[in-house]
């Protein structure tokens, strides 16, 4: 199980497909992330990473967080989210983590907080009916009518559906796909509508329910690692060529000779 990222809500906009197929995605921005901690089984009780997206200035912060971060050795973040994670995908603090970490055509989970609707009655609230808008009805055609039984049990049930507060909640979405990545602005295109207004900041996981592709990068994805493999690819590639280039091999030669006369020599002076 590898950690998730967090991400800012900047709006919706839609997309076409190689069959030109429209597609209506929401457009979300993933800040610089870098591992602040580690949580383990042997201390915590459980295995998780925390994260910290963005970068803060020192003078926005109160006492404690000052402290904090004083007690890390790190900058200081905007945002801070812990994830659980498995044994497997622990990585070092400090470690440097970017939207190359989903891959296009994966599936993830999203969470946020909706936006908060104040207010609001039986009809907007949980889509009833109404009363008659004709005959035997004044004035309360939009009330949600009758809430409890008779004598018995002459109360109304917990969870009741009435009027009450809209949104403002914890909401998850299962299961989006994502459609495509932007790695130089640090931008996740994912099919379909995202819970939180413009600016909301957004949780997102691989999805529970879906498998992870085999392609997506384990424990975590980054351009800085990918830069390091690159190079040692690079390094292992000059290494292998210079070792196969015809002047190495005929130096080679030359030694095996050079080696293969002294041995002849000390058998025949023995």
């Amino acid at each position: 199980m590898r950690t998730g990222l967090m991400a800012k809500k900047l709006g919706m906009t839609r997309v076409f497909d190689q069959n030109r197929k429209h597609n209506s995605v929401t457009v979300l921005e993933i800040p610089s992330a870098k591992v602040l901690k580690l949580r383990k089984t042997d201390t915590d009780g459980y295995n998780a990473l925390v994260v910290g997206f963005g970068e803060s200035k020192p003078a926005k912060l109160n006492k404690p967080e000052k402290s904090f971060f004083a007690k890390l050795k790190t900058e200081p973040v905007k945002k801070i989210k812990e994830f659980r994670v498995s044994e497997d995908s622990l990585v070092e603090s400090g470690t440097k983590i970017d939207v190359s970490h989903f891959v296009v055509g994966q599936f993830v989970d999203v969470k946020a907080t909706s936006i908060g609707k104040g207010f609001a009655g039986g009809m907007k609230r949980h889509n009833f009916s109404g009363l008659r808008a004709s005959h035997g009805v004044s004035i309360s055609h939009r009330s949600h009518g009758s809430t409890g039984n008779s004598q018995d049990p002459g109360k109304v049930w917990k969870g009741k559906k009435m009027a009450g507060q809209l949104g403002n909640k914890t909401v998850s979405m299962q299961n989006l796909e994502v459609v495509s990545i932007d790695e130089e602005r640090g931008l996740l295109l994912v099919k379909g509508g995202v819970p939180g207004s413009i600016g909301a900041w957004v949780s997102i996981t691989d999805a529970k329910k879906k498998v992870l592709p085999p392609h997506a990068p384990y424990p975590i994805g980054s351009r800085s690692l990918k830069k390091e493999e690159i190079v040692s690819e690079e390094k292992m590639d000059n290494k292998e060529s210079v070792e196969n280039s015809p002047e190495v091999k005929a130096e080679k030669k030359v030694d095996d000779i050079i080696s293969n006369d002294k041995n002849k020599v000390d058998i025949d002076g023995k």
